[in-house]
């Protein structure tokens, strides 16, 4: 017990110990209005394409509701989004770090209660956390596998174990969790989702009606107990909030341009650039931006199923990827607006941008022989052309690179030693991924290599997903700058055939893992960049994707009805920090007058 006496309670945690950005006395976040109005309603689409099929997020099966997680259900801490991982005391009034990382502890705020009246024990969150282990999606057995007990100590106090060695970050993903009631849910089937039922929350809404599949409404608590807090002040400031779930991007996007709702996430650069343009974009009722420019992107890349035969030569993948044009289509399709990726952590200081250092080397010598030679001695580049659509001069590369690897050409087409053709087929769920996909089927065919594209619905799509039953898919691999225990659900062996995994690449690298353990062990950020960089080297030149591209920003559509505080929150869209200015949608000149005469 000597170790508890070398640790003080406190009002926040960052990764490696640093001084938080806000004080204990602070008032509120920085990119909040604190005297934003509450009331009025948004109405957005939701983030996951197709019919949701239960309300939970936290499982793997089907589709659930993303914004239950923070919305119905609040967490212990609350991350600030003018930082790149901090997190603040919500549920959990105080946060203890054991020296060394070896625990946590949690000290319950006394007046936090469920929507029921009921107060949030320590019960309940160790409850919470053997349900999400034991029936909740892979992602937290990934991410938690380092917990290696927990204990209640008292009614509003408890404490998690760690194993040795653990990451910096276990502490703040476990302060980041929800906090579910016992007593609701003994009763219901969580493995399955619980169907359409509405639980009772924690957080600053309550779920008021449900279109089975279709829509999902919140409506505010306006007994929340934390809505003073000044983690909670100038957020959650719409009296109702409702989702809309569409099968179809192209559908959903067509539905805002008519009014039918307010606020869209654009996931599709040729539509963002030019599917909404029109008289209200010009006259500013309909608006269009990139927010959270300093928010890491979703690193997006069409990705090898490593476990197909066609795929395991290195210099297969690298010639394939030579054949994708990115610089055609960002400048025919989408306006030169897209920023190549070159990174699995683009946009951030994780990326490799520069030859490794020497104490990067240490780190990289011993897997000499495992890993690509480019790694110790070139910085990756992405293939790049000049734009015209004629790409003859990566044809001929390409085809060197197939021609070393054993593929010969037979007629119109490529085949190996055997006389089996060089084919793939590319898994598409996504409407509108045929444009980026078709030019390059044409570079390809050129060369004699055949890509056939096949659309399928989205639960077809997520079945054969977890089947690992595809050739080549589009994916996006979330970034963020204090990477853990999460990057095993994405590039870990263990995670490769799981198929509640993200690990769409089937990959099984031993050099991979080794760099993953590394990575989530750092004891320090410099050692942590050091090990991300050396990840990132590996995972380039094996050539395990083909990067595509990411936005300046989140790109983001909305209808001008809303007031957005002054300093934007830097790594997020901060939706939860607008409010309804008014009932319809005002030109830009409208709404500056309307903004002006508020106090």
């Amino acid at each position: 017990m000597a170790c508890f006496a070398q640790a003080a309670p406190t009002h926040a945690l960052t990764v490696y110990g640093e001084a938080p950005r806000y004080p204990a006395s602070f008032q509120h976040f920085a990119y909040v209005n604190p005297d934003a109005p509450k009331g009025g309603s948004l109405r957005r689409s939701a983030l996951e394409i197709g019919q949701f099929d239960h309300i939970l997020p936290f499982i793997d099966k089907g589709i659930g509701v993303s914004q239950v997680e923070g919305w119905l259900y609040a967490p212990l801490a609350i991350r600030a989004f003018d930082e790149p991982y901090t997190v603040y005391g919500l549920i959990a009034q105080h946060l203890e770090r054991g020296p060394d990382d070896a625990w946590l502890r949690l000290y319950l705020d006394p007046r936090a209660t469920f929507a029921d009246g009921k107060p949030v024990r320590a019960e309940d969150v160790r409850f919470t956390f053997d349900l999400l282990m034991s029936k909740g999606s892979l992602n937290y057995r990934t991410r938690f596998a380092e917990v290696a007990g927990v204990t209640v100590e008292g009614p509003r106090q408890i404490r998690f174990d760690f194993k040795q060695p653990h990451g910096r970050t276990l502490a703040l993903d476990l302060a980041s969790l929800p906090v579910l009631p016992e007593h609701d849910w003994q009763q219901r089937d969580f493995a399955n989702g619980a169907g359409f039922d509405k639980p009772v929350g924690s957080g600053p809404y309550r779920i008021s009606r449900i279109d089975n599949g279709r829509s999902i409404t919140f409506e505010r608590n306006a007994d929340w107990w934390a809505k003073d807090l000044p983690v909670a002040r100038g957020l959650y400031n719409f009296q109702r909030l409702r989702i809309e779930y569409f099968g179809d991007t192209e559908v959903a996007r067509q539905v805002l341009k008519g009014g039918g709702y307010d606020y869209n996430r654009e996931f599709s650069a040729t539509a963002f650039t030019l599917g909404y343009n029109g008289a209200q974009l010009d006259d500013g009722r309909l608006q269009r931006a990139h927010l959270g420019p300093a928010k890491p992107q979703v690193a997006q890349g069409f990705v090898f199923n490593l476990a197909r035969p066609q795929f395991q030569d290195r210099r297969v993948r690298q010639a394939l990827g030579m054949l994708w044009d990115f610089e055609w289509s960002n400048r025919q399709m989408m306006r030169n607006l897209y920023i190549r990726q070159q990174s699995l952590f683009s946009n951030t200081v994780l990326a490799a941008r520069a030859l490794p250092d020497a104490d990067e080397l240490k780190l990289l010598e011993p897997l000499r022989g495992q890993v690509p030679d480019e790694v110790f001695s070139q910085v990756f580049s992405a293939p790049v052309t000049d734009g015209t659509g004629i790409i003859r001069p990566q044809q001929l590369q390409a085809l060197a690179l197939l021609q070393a690897a054993g593929w010969r050409p037979e007629g119109d087409r490529l085949v190996n030693a055997q006389g089996e053709p060089l084919s793939f087929t590319f898994l598409n769920g996504q409407s509108g991924m045929e444009r980026l996909l078709l030019p390059w089927k044409r570079n390809l065919a050129q060369i004699g290599i055949e890509l056939n594209i096949r659309n399928v619905d989205a639960a077809q799509y997520v079945n054969r997903l977890m089947a690992r039953d595809y050739d080549m898919v589009v994916t996006g691999y979330p970034v963020t700058l204090s990477p853990g225990s999460e990057l095993y659900n994405y590039f870990g062996s263990a995670a490769a055939n799981d198929p509640g995994s993200n690990n769409l690449m089937v990959l099984k690298d031993p050099a991979v893992d080794h760099l993953l353990d590394g990575l989530v062990r750092a004891s320090s950020q410099p050692d942590m960049l050091r090990h991300a960089h050396a990840l990132d080297r590996v995972l380039q030149w094996n050539y395990y994707w083909i990067p595509n591209y990411y936005p300046p920003g989140s790109s983001t559509v909305w209808w001008n009805r809303f007031g957005l505080p002054k300093v934007q929150a830097t790594y997020d869209e901060g939706l939860d920090t607008w409010w309804e200015v008014s009932p319809t949608a005002l030109t830009s000149e409208q709404m500056a007058e309307r903004l002006g005469k508020q106090p």
